[in-house]
């Protein structure tokens, strides 16, 4: 074997491999996934993993930015295309119960799950996670907001709490996906909760 040969890294399918370090990541965590781990997984060594993505920390992101424009995006297309905050909100708690249970793939949700008690080394990955979990609760205080203005709800509305509340239902949900429930018991979680929204 040549020289040049022998330093050439084994060439991969990127799309494939960053699909089955989501994967990896969303099943085990970030800490819990070692870079043996996803080469292992993806079938190549650590030199082509680093050539393509980084290291481990830059391709976490990466398979953030992924799982937002994909399985996590059924959060930002409900905000936005859904009337009011009320409708929002419930197609968003009504969708989490399928996505968080959906067959042939982790349970939970991996912005809720993958970065939490992270020790001090991983401080910026759970930060960066904590960063884009408060932007969906401002997204949806947004449009509480916005409905408190026109009349769709109550002028005494928190819109802070409601937006929180809302969150905390989605982390609940993720949680208890992870603990076994099924995509029917969350339905029944997402529906006692809606209850509780003002009308």
């Amino acid at each position: 074997m040549t020289a040049s040969k022998r330093g050439r890294p084994r060439s991969f399918d990127r799309e494939a491999a960053l699909e089955t370090a989501t994967l990896a990541f969303w099943e085990h965590g970030y800490e819990a996934t070692s870079v043996a781990d996803l080469t292992r997984a993806m079938g190549i060594a650590p030199p082509s993993l680093y050539a393509a993505f980084g290291n481990k920390e830059t391709l976490f992101a990466e398979v953030v930015d992924a799982y937002a424009r994909t399985y996590g995006d059924f959060v930002r297309r409900a905000l936005k295309e859904e009337p009011t905050a009320r409708r929002a909100v419930a197609r968003v708690l009504r969708e989490a119960a399928y996505e968080y249970t959906a067959p042939g793939r982790p349970t939970g949700c991996l912005m809720l799950m993958a970065a939490t008690n992270c020790t001090t080394a991983s401080a910026e990955v759970e930060a960066s996670l904590r960063t884009r979990r408060a932007a969906t609760i401002a997204a949806i205080e947004r449009r509480v907001r916005d409905d408190i203005a026109t009349g769709e709800l109550p002028p005494d509305t928190s819109a802070a709490a409601l937006a929180r509340c809302a969150g905390a239902v989605m982390q609940g949900m993720s949680q208890q996906a992870r603990d076994g429930a099924t995509e029917e018991d969350l339905r029944g979680v997402a529906e006692t909760a809606m209850g509780a929204w003002p009308v």
